[in-house]
């Protein structure tokens, strides 16, 4: 149980970690529609609304990336506030070990993070996954107004079989996936894990419905044989109208309940998994690495005011709360390129931060 000083403290965090919150928030919002009028700002499409619509849609997705560095920060306000004001020598001389003070903010940290995979992460994923979709839209019409074309490569497939789907180009109709101008390459798997192709098939449209693909104006070859052709085929599919059209690239798009199915898709389609098991194991790691830059932060900002040195050592926390931040961006490069096993790409930075906060309160606090 929590008593009055450790909910006082534990209260000015949160509060802390909320102002931190909205000045990253702020920023992001206005780079992020500084950005988007730059590419977009000179198409028809792309009105004021329009931009502010699509920033609105992207943001959650860069605000949630930044949690790590808005804890570290709203910690380190916190506590330095704190610190000058005296509150922190007067519950020290009342008996009160930081420890008692710093593990509610950790354990507030680790539940925010725990509530960020599980209903934060998917809801800025489906936003995310509009703004791919309107920025998709935007750029194609421009496109298409220009004369191009724009041609699409998907592959689909499980253990048995593999199917390349080639198509000159693509539009939705009532949220229905419509492929122009369409070739299936279809192979087989063989024991030895080999791909023998089967059959080609050539239509003229393709209609992705739930769970196969519906084409029409058709022509089937196979090997040794004359073509056949037919008014009407359906193919079966493994796909669905977002993973068709982000053609396994864009991961943020994934929310965290649905990971677990895109990486057996991918990997059934014969993709890399690597980069969605990293972002698996990053989404599990999420509340032990804000509960790290709590323990951090609050880690560097406890030397007594009248020892001298707190603005360096505030600094030195703030500069090894990016590094650590970038630690992370970079094993995450090594995992998503299988340099490295995702595990440990997604677990080493939030367990590094973790044991170096530990590691500095233990010495300051119990010698």
């Amino acid at each position: 149980m929590m008593g009055r000083i450790e909910r006082y403290v534990l209260v000015r965090v949160m509060g802390g970690v909320l102002a931190s919150l909205l000045i990253f928030a702020s920023v992001v919002m206005v780079i992020c529609f500084v950005e988007l009028s730059r590419a977009l700002g000179g198409r028809p499409e792309a009105t004021l609304v329009k931009l502010v619509e699509l920033m609105l849609l992207q943001a959650p997705s860069i605000i949630l990336l930044l949690l790590p560095l808005v804890f570290l920060f709203g910690a380190i306000s916190t506590f330095v506030t704190l610190n000058r004001r005296s509150e922190l020598i007067a519950m020290r001389a009342a008996g009160f070990s930081a420890w008692r003070f710093i593990l509610p903010a950790a354990g507030a940290a680790f539940l925010i993070g725990v509530a960020d995979l599980a209903v934060l992460n998917p809801l800025a994923a489906s936003l995310n996954g509009r703004f791919e979709d309107a920025k998709t839209q935007i750029d194609e019409g421009s496109a298409l107004k220009a004369g191009a074309s724009i041609p699409i490569w998907l592959r689909q497939g499980d253990t048995h079989s593999q199917v390349v789907i080639h198509a000159a180009g693509h539009d939705m109709q009532h949220g229905v996936v419509h492929l122009h101008q369409v070739s299936l390459f279809m192979q087989n798997a063989a024991p030895d894990g080999s791909l023998r192709f089967t059959r080609r098939i050539e239509a003229a449209d393709a209609w992705l419905d739930p769970g196969y693909w519906r084409l029409t104006d058709v022509r089937e070859a196979t090997p040794g044989a004359d073509s056949v052709r037919s008014e009407t085929l359906s193919i079966p599919s493994t796909l669905d109208r977002r993973t068709a059209m982000e053609k396994f690239a864009v991961r943020d798009t994934v929310g965290f309940w649905d990971l677990p199915g895109t990486i057996q898709r991918a990997e059934n389609a014969g993709f890399s998994s690597a980069p969605y098991r990293l972002r698996y194991d990053q989404l599990l790691a999420t509340p032990v690495l804000f509960a790290a830059m709590a323990v951090l932060g609050a880690a560097f900002s406890l030397r007594l005011m009248r020892l001298g040195g707190v603005a360096g050592l505030t600094g030195a926390g703030i500069a090894l709360g990016f590094a650590i931040f970038f630690f992370d961006d970079f094993c995450g490069t090594l995992g998503a390129g299988e340099v490295i096993p995702p595990l440990v790409a997604g677990w080493a930075p939030p367990l590094v931060a973790l044991l170096a906060g530990v590691t500095l309160l233990c010495y300051t606090e119990d010698g």
